[in-house]
This record gives structure tokens, C-alpha cells and sequence, in this order.
């Protein structure tokens, strides 16, 4: 890895300058990183976004844009996101009023991470700001910094990640404590990094031992001080922000970590469910590779083989689980699959500061791993419930102190869910990832509420939502949406 200082501040500034342009240093950043203030999904206190929003309805401004699976964060007059067009990786930031495009900078790599289409792409991470700079991530590169005017003001290189089942990067980076923070989980060399936000320079990095974790981390205030928490394969761990010391771990993960912990008066919080588990409380079970060949082995031979899986569910899914990329998936191979994915260990449940070494049976105040777990909706914490979206449009709401169930039901549109809920005054915001279709229940009631069933934007939705003040901001699979009513 390498760290390179391109351009000095001063010297971008000036520019910005020369070239009639405003740097708003210390801007507003109501909406700085994945999942809004603190990773929580929660808006201001005074945010009141319309309830009833669709193609026709509130819309504000809609402007095309190049894809990509990343939210949307605001800072001052922007909204900046990550994408890609081609092979070209991009940081664009859009003005915030009309949608216009105010800048676009590049990411230089040579070739993209390998990753699924269906499922993901190099532009996944979510950008995040401290109000006066903006980082971004990508798997492929590494991490680049820019002012608001888009002045590059340090890189830092990486070599393009591997992930299991070339699955692709899902993390994003975030800003505390002066500090920009990656988790970076792939298979060459696992790693969580921090470096100093103002010049790039590395401040410590500690080797991990996930190999599997997409989760963005999250920045906890404890009276040990500021501690990382960083969901993984097998353990979330806690580390000690001004030196990256591991202070604490919880055992039990999914095996593919794709939520993110969330901090809620003092709490941390997480939840999240993958395929795999033995004990799995949602009855799904990964086929044994016997039964893969009754359902694939059409010519009896013994082996599945590519031309096999056309046309069929297994299709996407092939070249990731060919190890060896020789055209088949042997025995072997798969059962490798299965038993990495069979530690998966699926569940909610609630931390309590202060832990120290293993702090899995001391400090953990609740757990559940009852159904209704998201697998890549991030949970949340809102007037003292804990609330997910799972697949089908399935709603759990538990007590944030207990972990007691308070309901569990189909409440929101029907299909797939990557986007997390989001949540501003009365309301939670639901988004499915078919067709962007939008429902919004009521908070903090005792069964679930709704309030608005949207019309579909009509394109798919992987993106969480922004909530500004009182406008609600969406990037749909070729669009950024706003939404405010006149």
C-alpha cells in the first residue's frame, strides 16, 4: 500500500477559488456517512420529509445518474455518492437544490475487483464527510479524499480486493475521532486501517482474522474512550480508536456479515443473518452437493458442470463457487462452501459498554435469534424499538432493552430488501429492491402501522435513502430522486 499527497490544501483552495467555485469549510453535514448521523438511519429532530412520494408525487427534481449500489451522503449544498461507468470509477457530488451536477472525480485503477454482477458492483461503498472533506472507498483502489469543491487532497492505494465468492466490496469507510476508517475484509490480507483525515497519513492498522465481512463499522463513545466496532466473520470486535488496540469481542456472526452496528443511548446494537447456520431459525438449509447433482447433472457424470447451470437459479451464482475456474464445481469445492458458511451464527442482540477480552457472556445484555433477521438491511434503533426488514416485506419490531418480540409481520411491499429503513419524526421509511417501491409505517407503534403504500420509482433500489430537513433523497439503479412536498 502506498499514500500519496497530490495537492496541498492550499493550493486546491486556491484553485477552487480561481476557478469561481466555494469551498465551505466546516459545512453542514446533516446526512455525512452510510445511514445518515452515527450510522443510525435516523434524521434531524426538526426533518419532516413527505410520507407519499412516487414518479409523480412530491418529486422534487429527478436527474440521471451513472450506477452504482452506494447511498447518497449530504454535506452543505451537496449530495455525493460513488459510481461507475464502464471501468471508469467515479466520486460525483450533485447540488442539492436541482439536482445538477457540480463535480466528478475519478478513481485510477486498472482493473475493477472481481465482484457479481447481480448483486454488486465496484461502486458499493458509501462515501463520508467530516464536514470539510469527503472520503471515498473503492474496492478496487483504495481510498481518496477530496475538499467540497472535489480538489484531491491525498489517496491512499490499495491492490484491488478478494472477496469470497468474488462477491465484491460492501463496506464503507467512516470519519471518527479525526480518523478515516476501513475495514477492509478479503481474502489476501484482512485488515482494518486508520488513517489521520486531514493528511492521509496512516495512524495504525491492525491484520484481521474475517475474511468476510461487508458491515460498515460503527464509532462508539464508551468511558474507555472511542472504540470501533466492526462486525466480521465469527466475531465483531471492538477497537480502541486512538491506538487500534483490540479491546473486546463478541463471538457469533453470520457467516457473511453484511449488516452494520448501530449505537443507540449508549448501546450497541446488531443484527443480521446469512445462509448456513445449523440451527438456522428461518428453516433455510445450503443443498448438499448430492443434491445439487440431482437437480444440475443432466448428462449423470457425476460432476455439476457450467453449461449445467444455464437458465436455472444456480446461473449467477456459477463462477463465484468455481474455485479453480475449471468449469465445474467439484465435491470438494462446495463442501469447502459449506462448511465455511456452517459457523454462521444468526441473531439480534444488544452490548453494553465497558467489555473487555471475550466479552460475549459479561457484557451482552440480550440476544435473540428468533426469524424476521435481515440479511443485508442494516436494523433500527428508534423510540425504543429495535426494528428489521427481511425479504418478502417482513417487519420485526422488538423492545430495544429486552430483545422481546413486540410484532412480527408482512407489512411492507412484497420481493427483496437491501436498503436499510430510515427514519424521520412519526415516520419509518421502508424500501424495496425490485422496483424502489416505498411504504412508511408509523414509529414506535405497537403492531405495524401503515401510514403510505407508494407506487413504485420503477427501477431497482439497493441504496438507503437520505433524509434533509424536509426532503427525502433516493438513488434508484440509474436515477437520484428528491422528493419534498411544494
Amino acid at each position: 500500500m502506498r499514500r500519496s499527497l497530490t495537492r496541498q490544501t492550499a493550493l486546491g483552495f486556491w484553485l477552487a477559488w480561481c476557478g469561481g467555485l466555494q469551498t465551505a469549510w466546516g459545512a453542514e453535514a446533516p446526512w455525512p456517512r452510510f445511514r445518515g448521523p452515527g450510522g443510525g438511519g435516523i434524521a434531524a429532530a426538526d426533518a419532516a420529509p413527505p410520507t407519499e412520494v412516487g414518479p409523480e408525487t412530491n418529486l422534487k427534481w429527478k436527474v440521471e445518474a451513472p450506477g452504482g449500489w452506494s447511498s447518497p451522503i449530504v454535506v452543505g449544498d451537496l449530495l455525493v455518492l460513488t459510481a461507475y461507468d464502464g471501468d471508469a470509477l467515479w466520486t460525483i457530488a450533485y447540488r442539492r437544490a436541482d439536482g445538477s451536477e457540480a463535480w466528478r472525480r475519478g478513481a485510477p485503477t486498472e482493473k475493477p475487483e472481481p465482484f457479481l454482477a447481480n448483486e454488486g458492483g465496484p461502486a458499493a461503498s458509501t462515501p463520508a464527510t467530516d464536514g470539510e472533506r469527503i472520503v471515498s472507498y473503492f474496492g478496487s483502489c483504495g481510498l481518496f479524499c477530496y475538499d467540497l469543491a472535489g480538489n484531491e487532497l491525498w489517496r491512499f492505494s490499495m491492490p484491488p480486493a478478494r472477496t469470497p465468492a468474488d462477491f465484491g466490496t460492501g463496506v464503507s469507510p467512516i470519519i471518527a475521532a479525526g480518523l478515516a476508517v476501513l475495514v477492509r475484509d478479503e481474502l489476501n490480507a484482512p485488515q482494518i486501517i486508520a488513517l489521520d483525515v486531514r493528511t492521509g497519513r496512516p495512524k495504525w492498522d491492525k491484520a484481521r482474522t474475517s475474511v468476510s465481512g461487508y458491515g460498515t463499522p460503527a464509532a462508539w463513545t464508551t468511558p474507555a474512550g472511542t472504540q470501533i466496532a466492526a462486525p466480521g466473520y465469527g466475531r465483531m470486535v471492538g477497537y480502541d480508536a486512538a491506538t487500534g488496540a483490540e479491546a473486546w469481542f463478541i463471538e457469533g456472526m453470520p457467516a457473511s456479515s453484511c449488516t452494520s452496528p448501530v449505537v443507540s443511548d449508549g448501546v450497541l446494537y446488531f443484527a443480521g443473518w446469512s445462509p448456513g447456520a445449523a440451527d438456522d431459525a428461518e428453516g433455510f438449509k445450503m443443498p448438499t452437493y448430492d443434491q445439487l447433482l440431482r437437480q444440475y447433472d443432466r448428462n449423470d457424470d457425476g460432476v455439476f458442470a457450467k453449461a449445467e447451470a444455464e437458465g436455472g437459479m444456480f446461473a449467477a451464482l456459477f463462477d463465484s463457487n468455481d474455485t479453480n475456474k475449471d468449469g465445474k464445481i467439484a465435491r470438494d469445492e462446495w463442501e469447502h462452501t459449506l462448511a465455511f458458511m456452517s459457523n454462521s451464527v444468526c441473531s439480534a442482540f444488544a452490548v453494553a459498554p465497558g467489555g473487555e477480552g471475550d466479552a460475549s457472556q459479561t457484557h451482552v445484555l440480550w440476544r435473540e435469534q428468533s426469524g424476521g433477521l435481515p440479511y443485508v438491511p442494516s436494523p433500527l434503533v428508534y423510540r425504543g424499538q429495535l426494528i428489521m426488514v427481511k425479504d418478502g416485506g417482513i417487519v420485526t419490531a422488538c423492545d430495544a432493552a429486552t430483545g422481546k418480540r413486540i410484532y412480527q409481520k408482512r407489512a411492507v411491499a412484497s420481493g427483496g430488501y437491501y436498503a436499510s429503513p430510515v427514519a424521520a419524526g412519526d415516520h419509518v421509511y421502508f424500501t424495496s429492491l425490485a422496483d424502489g417501491a416505498i411504504t412508511v409505517l408509523k414509529a414506535g407503534a405497537p403492531t405495524p402501522q401503515v401510514v403510505t403504500k407508494n407506487k413504485p420509482l420503477g427501477e431497482r433500489t439497493a441504496a438507503t435513502p437520505a433524509i434533509v430537513g424536509e426532503t427525502l433523497f433516493v438513488r434508484t439503479a440509474g436515477h437520484l430522486w428528491a422528493f419534498a412536498e411544494p
